[in-house]
């Protein structure tokens, strides 16, 4: 499928992909959601928080958002998207990672980026309570999670359509970005957050994790080494990065994809922007804006460029 040119122009101080970033990720505010949760049992027998929002008249059709690292289904870039397709006669159900919401899972184990087996779950419930229309909207981890899930396998009939946002394709490339100096202060905040969660689970599992162990972490690549690996079946941080970046399978993707990445995005790599693989896949579908730095596609009426393109694309191919 040829690139698609983007038409996103965001005023000027929104055209520095910092201040998208940052703006978008610590002052951007969406009210007006109402979710409530539900727990489903995983088939290893831990557990998910959904959160659902549901638009005004029943629907069969929904979206499945999934969040960023250490993210949650209250961040406004899963609430915005909720609210938009809400108001489109979407069902919307945000899924909180394992460990995410305001109860730890029960395993030592939490999530990663290539954890589709929790994904899969999530789509066969909703398949299962009746909708037959299913789309699935990622943003960063959680849209290298949709890119894998959709090309790793033949996706159920009821899966429409996949929109991934601001996504690290290739997970090595992306995490050398991270430790460059203009994304030290992403960098040490992603690490606080997830050493402090660390923390919380070491608490669970003292066995597991040793107090040396937590302190020897300097990096996100660190602590891929000491938790995210083991924790997950890998056999350290670069044979995770290989086994689950999504990169590897794009060409295998048949369910219409878009993959919106903007080119000031200052976590992602040059093998973030996979146009040979976008001309080679009728099915993926890749826009490449100027701006918007990580998930900062920010537009007129607190609706951002990325939500109402993903809309258009989710309509488009929908029965």
């Amino acid at each position: 499928m040829p690139v698609i040119e983007s038409d996103y122009k965001p005023s000027y101080l929104f055209r520095n992909g910092h201040v998208s970033t940052v703006y978008s990720g610590l002052y951007r505010s969406v009210n007006g959601v109402i979710q409530k949760r539900e727990r489903i049992i995983l088939s290893d027998n831990d557990f998910l928080d959904l959160d659902w929002s549901y638009s005004e008249s029943k629907s069969n059709k929904l979206v499945i958002l999934l969040h960023g690292l250490e993210g949650n289904a209250q961040r406004p870039y899963i609430l915005g998207t909720a609210k938009l397709f809400n108001t489109n006669s979407y069902d919307a159900v945000a899924v909180n990672f394992r460990n995410c919401s305001d109860t730890p899972n029960l395993k030592y184990r939490t999530y990663h980026s290539g954890a589709t087996e929790d994904l899969h779950d999530v789509v066969n419930h909703a398949i299962g309570i009746g909708y037959t229309e299913i789309s699935i909207i990622g943003v960063s981890l959680g849209g290298n999670m949709a890119l894998k899930y959709v090309g790793e396998r033949d996706v159920d009939t009821e899966v429409k359509s996949i929109i991934a946002v601001s996504v690290p394709c290739s997970l090595y490339h992306s995490m050398l970005r991270l430790h460059e100096f203009e994304n030290i202060l992403y960098a040490n905040r992603f690490k606080k957050h997830l050493i402090k969660s660390l923390r919380k689970k070491q608490i669970q599992f003292p066995e597991y994790i040793s107090d040396k162990q937590i302190k020897s972490i300097k990096t996100l690549k660190d602590f891929d080494d000491v938790y995210t690996s083991k924790a997950h079946g890998f056999k350290d941080a670069l044979d995770y990065y290989e086994k689950c970046s999504s990169l590897y399978f794009l060409p295998d993707i048949k369910t219409p994809t878009l993959l919106i990445n903007a080119l000031n995005d200052s976590f992602l790599s040059a093998e973030c922007f996979p146009v040979k693989e976008a001309k080679e896949n009728k099915s993926l579908n890749l826009e490449m804006p100027k701006h918007g730095g990580h998930a900062g596609f920010y537009n007129k009426n607190n609706i951002y460029y990325n939500e109402s393109r993903s809309l258009d694309f989710v309509l488009k191919h929908s029965n």
